[in-house]
C-alpha cells in the first residue's frame, strides 16, 4: 500500500493569516493575468473575496504584495512587486519542503 502524510503550511504575522496555497494561487493568477478581476474569474472567486484576500496580505506583510491600480476607460491592472515575488519563492520553498520532509518520514515508518 502507498501511504502518504499530507498537510496544509501558512505563513502568519501577528497571529493572522498572510500567506496560504490559496492566497499564493490568487497572487500568482494576478501576475500571469495583470488582472484582480480577471484572476478571481479563473479561479470562480469573486472580486470582493479577491480584493479582500489581496488587502490583507498587502496590509500584514512588511512591504507590498500586488500594486493595484484603479480601472477606469482602459481598465485597471495589477502587478505583483519584487518583494511580493521573492515572499511567494520563499512559501513554495518552504511548501516543498515541507512535503519532501513528510514523504521521507513516511518512508522511514516501517509499519501503522
Amino acid at each position: 500500500m502507498d501511504y502518504k502524510i499530507k498537510s496544509r503550511i501558512w505563513i502568519e504575522a501577528d497571529g493572522k493569516i498572510l500567506l496560504g496555497e490559496g492566497r499564493v494561487n490568487l497572487i500568482k493568477a494576478i501576475e500571469s493575468t495583470g488582472s484582480l478581476s480577471k484572476a478571481a474569474k479563473s479561479m470562480g472567486m469573486s472580486y470582493k473575496k479577491a480584493w479582500s484576500l489581496i488587502d490583507a496580505v498587502n496590509r500584514r506583510a512588511e512591504q507590498p504584495v500586488i500594486i493595484l491600480s484603479a480601472g477606469g476607460k482602459g481598465g485597471g491592472g495589477a502587478t505583483l512587486t519584487p518583494y511580493g515575488k521573492s515572499l511567494i519563492n520563499t512559501f513554495e520553498t518552504i511548501n516543498q519542503n515541507c512535503w519532501g520532509f513528510l514523504d521521507e518520514q513516511i518512508t522511514n515508518v516501517e509499519q501503522f
